[in-house]
């Protein structure tokens, strides 16, 4: 079974998801398998992380902004302004797919885990993600 997550984001920063997947989870039926969840972008990225204390999410997106900076002279794809490489190259630090196991009709997270769409772009922007399941 294949389903869509489509969210706007407001600019740079972590968006949870985890809730828009489990309700896919949830009406597909499926009660052991596989939840693969793709982002359909290369300038956003994917990842599974605390979702409990957001002071984790604020250092997560300090430690990226100062490993990967905006206006670095030696990028030169820079069509869309100077967030545009650094944003595909956060990307590939990240990820574009995640797989969770689906234990009893529920995604099998830990107990502080949320699955975020990491949006690297300053301006928002409408994205999507494939999630399919497999029994």
């Amino acid at each position: 079974m294949i389903d869509h997550v489509a969210i706007q984001t407001s600019g740079k920063g972590l968006h949870e998801i985890t809730d828009a997947v489990q309700r896919i989870v949830a009406a597909s039926g499926v009660t052991e398998g596989l939840c693969t969840v793709m982002i359909q972008h290369t300038s956003a990225s994917l990842t599974i992380q605390e979702n409990a204390d957001p002071s984790a999410r604020r250092d997560l997106e300090d430690w990226m902004e100062r490993h990967v900076p905006e206006g670095d002279p030696r990028f030169t794809h820079t069509a869309e302004g100077p967030d545009d490489m650094p944003s595909h190259i956060r990307a590939a630090l990240t990820a574009t797919t995640l797989s969770i196991p689906v234990e009893r009709g529920r995604l099998a997270l830990g107990t502080w885990q949320g699955i975020y769409l990491w949006e690297h772009r300053r301006r928002g922007s409408r994205r999507r993600c494939v999630v399919h399941l497999g029994a």
